[in-house]
């Protein structure tokens, strides 16, 4: 498609503020890029769906870095989330084509205000905060694998990195300290947008012009958001983190509808 300069700035600005919120918040970012494409920049319904997978990679990878640095990762979540979720992503791309995608993105809006209403309640009821000791703990096998399976099949079907609700099912259901499940998610962000970009290309899904544009803004503001979590404080980062989730599923919800 044909650019104006208009839009080049629409695109850079929003490579630039999904990305600082990808890192700060474990996710890659689909959820906001893809409507906001089509509203700031006047970009296709299915190439917004799925050009912003490529810059999910460049950006969950950046934000990675940071994570690392803290030792962060359980890498046993990691693996047997990538693992059951790679060919879910790549069964849930291939159904994409063949099934309507506005119902799936409102009910996945709605689970996500869900998450994050039952999350903030949950946060703001607990009375005291002790900071996080990162530490590997026993995971649940069964529940990761299923929920792999279930978040890689939706990522697939819905053009998303998936980060969103493997981080809040990390946190829920694993029990994970807010900063390691983050750390979690962006890493299973950054593989399953693989598959799920190679899959979305080969159908003809993505406009490399504006994979680009957002690739080369989100990966320097992806690493200064992570920079940002790593450093604030426990209880801030979990009201921020569930107050976002509602935001995000709200406007999802509003949009879809109104479309």
């Amino acid at each position: 498609m044909e650019f104006l300069q208009s839009q080049y700035l629409s695109v850079i600005l929003i490579g630039l503020v999904v990305g600082y919120l990808s890192g700060l918040l474990g996710k890659g970012g689909s959820a906001i890029s893809t409507p906001a494409l089509q509203i700031f920049a006047g970009v296709n319904p299915f190439f917004a769906l799925a050009s912003p997978l490529p810059a999910s990679i460049s950006s969950t990878l950046s934000a990675a870095v940071v994570y690392s640095k803290e030792k962060l990762f359980n890498k046993k979540v990691i693996m047997l989330g990538a693992i059951f979720g790679v060919p879910a992503t790549i069964a849930g791309s291939y159904l994409s084509s063949y099934l309507p995608g506005k119902t799936l993105m409102i009910l996945t809006a709605l689970f996500i205000v869900g998450i994050g209403t039952s999350l903030l309640y949950a946060f703001i009821k607990r009375k005291t905060v002790v900071e996080e000791k990162i530490q590997e703990t026993a995971i649940a096998i069964t529940p990761l694998i299923l929920a792999a399976t279930f978040i890689g099949l939706l990522a697939g079907l819905l053009a998303n990195a998936g980060g969103i609700l493997f981080s809040s099912f990390f946190i829920r259901k694993l029990k994970m300290p807010i900063k390691q499940a983050l750390a979690c998610a962006v890493v299973l962000s950054a593989i399953l947008s693989v598959p799920g970009a190679l899959t979305h290309w080969m159908l003809g899904h993505i406009d490399w012009e504006i994979a680009l544009l957002l690739s080369l803004t989100a990966f320097p503001a992806s690493y200064l958001g992570a920079k940002t979590a790593v450093k604030m404080k426990t209880p801030t980062l979990e009201k921020l983190f569930a107050c976002t989730l509602i935001l995000f599923g709200l406007y999802d919800v509003f949009y879809t509808l109104l479309k």
